[in-house]
């Protein structure tokens, strides 16, 4: 089996805005990412997948013990067989892998969120870590460079919470905190029901606010002498940004439809972004 063949149908298949950023990146670079997002991919369908609670977790077992194997150098998925270049090419560190598996843990047994400060965590597990990751596989040379991806992954992932409010529901996952619903008026039925009302609409309103601030602190946290470097983070900035501005000008649908951009308009976005470095 061909593995990067493998990791590069898992990226493909997903449809995700990932893909776009990875296709201007030299070919050692565009592996390695591809690698690292496609175990993103595998461990974020085993919490998305599995209905038995069980089952998803002696699943995310098994990857724990294949991330053993993998620095042990002996990995037994393409995946992590494609990832073990990576993983000697740019030090990526086994602990920022079993953190993303301790957020995709999360899905299996909290559904909710109390407040922010509690969501903020499994937003830096399931994406401010590969944030991070991602930043080193790009390549820095200023330590600030880290803290931009971070909260660049929280956003993407503040994002994808707006976007996917409806979708996530008809799992029965509700992650926007609970006391901030409580706050403007908003009940579980409400979101579970998909009742679309003026006191839902000021709630995404001020999620819409908060996604763009972290967007703000991490272009603001980005070293000028990296952000060549970063083209990668800062066209899937352009992307989620432009995808945050269409739900919000749409009047946040979300509770009955998923917001997406067209594939050309994402590659119109990323080609831009790249030629103006």
């Amino acid at each position: 089996m061909d593995v990067h063949r493998y990791c590069q149908d898992k990226a493909a298949a997903s449809g995700s805005s990932f893909y776009y950023s990875f296709r201007f990146l030299p070919q050692e670079r565009r592996r390695a990412i591809t690698a690292f997002y496609a175990f993103c991919r595998e461990v974020d369908d085993v919490a998305d997948e599995c209905q038995e609670s069980a089952l998803a977790r002696a699943k995310l077992d098994w990857w724990r013990g294949e991330v053993e194997r993998l620095y042990a150098g002996q990995p037994g998925h393409p995946v992590t067989q494609a990832l073990q270049a990576a993983v000697a090419a740019y030090g990526l560190p086994k602990e920022a892998f079993i953190e993303i598996l301790d957020g995709m843990e999360m899905d299996i047994h909290q559904h909710r969120y109390p407040d922010f400060r509690s969501l903020r965590l499994y937003c830096h597990r399931v994406a401010g870590v590969v944030g991070e990751v991602a930043a080193q596989i790009f390549g820095y040379r200023e330590r600030a460079t880290q803290k931009y991806a971070g909260l660049l992954g929280l956003a993407f992932q503040l994002t994808n919470i707006i976007r996917d409010v409806g979708e996530d529901a008809r799992r029965g996952r509700i992650y926007l905190p609970q006391d901030e619903l409580a706050r403007f008026g908003v009940t579980e039925a409400d979101i579970l029901q998909g009742r679309e009302t003026s006191a839902f609409r000021q709630l995404m309103e001020f999620q819409y606010q908060r996604a763009e601030d972290f967007y703000r602190q991490a272009l603001a946290a980005l070293p000028a002498a990296d952000r060549k470097a970063q083209r990668p983070g800062l066209i899937m900035a352009a992307i989620y940004r432009s995808l945050l501005e269409e739900i919000r000008r749409d009047g946040y649908p979300v509770l009955r439809c998923r917001i997406a951009l067209t594939p050309l308009r994402k590659l119109w976005i990323a080609w831009r972004t790249w030629i103006r470095g």
